[in-house]
């Protein structure tokens, strides 16, 4: 999936860490098969691929990532749309990426024509309906479940405690060796360095986190206009372009990596004002790290959110 993985844990001496790491690269291999569009053989793909009327059985793994997919894009009125790939390889992202310069208008209306989570139909079978040109991309929502179906496992082998972490997306639970928890620094900018904002640190236990924001995966273009402009990763699939005075990073705890992980694209896309308000009525934990007119660093976190620090 373009990205790469690791786990920390707190293991018996006796445990065969070889046949650990064969089982993590396992689950997450299964992940890839089913939900990578990186992988032309992959089940997403097909579904990409698949004529109009097409009904898919899918994999009870996917289905059960689509499934939480579609219900955060109706809880965030579109913001989050697992149906945006065909604005991901447009805009020069993803394993489709090709772009040379800024697509044009008649591009983006049409890519953006091919968006629409509404248009998704699941069968409680476990089957979807290609209804005709709509391309899945799963990657601000795949990871997070990679890192969760590896806690998963680890649980089932015995492993009394770990930190899991794909693609940046952390899920931990348990305990080190020393009996301490598992510490972790909020993400942000490099502008931090400067020690304006205290350090936030959380504990996870049975708790994931993940952080979207504008400092990963960027690029920088000339517009239509020949001026130079940043273009950041996170596509808004309302208007079909890259979200515009993104906040620096927007963090969410939550139960797993999944949510954690499709909820802060959801509110980088909405941006404070709206994502901010949303989350207190989701009673997400979310802090926003964001900039003023003067280019000084703000945060903001709910009350869901500062009961998670770590004291």
């Amino acid at each position: 999936m373009g990205t790469t993985w690791s786990v920390r844990l707190n293991a018996a001496r006796h445990v065969d860490v070889h046949a650990l790491h064969a089982g993590i690269q396992a689950r997450l291999d299964r992940v890839v098969a089913q939900m990578s569009t990186w992988e032309p053989g992959s089940d997403i793909s097909a579904f990409n691929r698949a004529a109009a009327g097409t009904w898919l059985r899918i994999p009870e793994e996917f289905f059960a990532v689509l499934s939480c997919a579609l219900r955060i894009a109706e809880a965030s009125d579109g913001a989050f749309d697992p149906t945006i790939g065909s604005l991901v390889g447009l805009w020069g992202f993803g394993a489709e990426a090709a772009i040379g310069e800024v697509p044009s208008m008649p591009e983006r209306d049409a890519a953006r024509d091919a968006v629409g989570w509404r248009r998704i139909e699941l069968r409680g079978d476990g089957e979807v309906l290609q209804p005709g040109g709509l391309r899945l991309d799963l990657s601000a929502i795949a990871k997070g479940f990679g890192a969760d179906l590896v806690v998963t496992g680890l649980r089932d082998a015995g492993i009394a405690g770990a930190l899991v972490e794909v693609g940046g997306e952390l899920h931990g639970y348990g305990r080190k060796p020393d009996g301490t928890p598992w510490r972790v620094l909020v993400e942000a900018g490099p502008e931090e360095d400067d020690d304006s904002l205290e350090p936030r640190v959380l504990e996870l236990d049975g708790i994931a986190v993940a952080t979207s924001g504008d400092r990963w995966h960027h690029y920088t273009r000339r517009d239509e206009q020949g001026e130079q402009r940043r273009y950041t990763h996170t596509l808004d699939p309302r208007s079909g372009a890259p979200v515009e005075h993104a906040a620096v990073a927007v963090t969410v705890v939550a139960r797993d990596a999944m949510h954690a992980d499709a909820w802060a694209t959801a509110l980088t896309v909405l941006g404070e004002a709206a994502g901010f308000a949303l989350a207190e009525r989701e009673g997400l934990a979310v802090r926003y790290l964001s900039r003023d007119a003067n280019g000084a660093l703000h945060e903001r976190m709910t009350d869901a959110f500062r009961k998670h620090l770590a004291p």
